[in-house]
């Protein structure tokens, strides 16, 4: 099976995820947020499926700010499920409005969903799937495997021999320390 680097750098929804986000470390709430949405909701689907609506999931969660999609009630629930440019799955969304809530606990208990994160690393990649199954929903290994890779907290999302390793070595990701 051919590695995201061999086919992503060329293709033109692939390529500029592959070359300028994945892998690289994350702080930013909203954007740890939309990581962890975009994984949950490619659970069964192709990335590029998930890539392709990107836009309408950031529209659809309203840029990914964790308050408001944490005080989603009814209404957005059967506005997202209705919301044919993002993937209409009930436990999906369902996973993302919960996980929002818990984001935002998050910040009290620990200063943030980054700070959640610091803390906890380093973990094994089977530890961080038990921490994730005890805190979100909707997140497992493979979920779990693919945003802590997303994020920069496991290795593996490109080849030691990919140009954009370096660059991601360099921005100094929490595996690397």
């Amino acid at each position: 099976m051919p590695h995201y680097c061999d086919t992503a750098p060329s293709h033109p929804v692939h390529g500029p995820y592959h070359d300028h986000e994945y892998g690289f470390p994350i702080s930013d709430e909203a954007e740890l947020f939309e990581r962890l949405v975009l994984e949950i909701n490619q659970a069964g689907l192709s990335w590029l499926t998930v890539l392709n609506k990107r836009a309408a999931f950031r529209a659809a969660f309203e840029g990914f700010t964790v308050d408001r999609v944490a005080a989603y009630g009814e209404a957005e629930r059967a506005r997202l499920l209705a919301d044919a440019g993002i993937i209409r799955n009930r436990l999906k969304v369902e996973a993302v409005i919960h996980n929002a809530r818990v984001v935002r606990e998050l910040r009290d208990s620990h200063g943030g969903f980054h700070a959640w994160l610091e803390a906890h690393h380093p973990l094994s990649h089977a530890d961080w799937v038990k921490l994730f199954r005890r805190t979100f929903r909707f997140t497992g290994p493979e979920i779990v495997g693919e945003f802590l890779m997303s994020s920069g907290y496991l290795p593996g999302a490109h080849r030691d021999d990919c140009p954009v390793q370096a660059r991601i070595l360099a921005a100094g990701p929490a595996w690397a320390r």
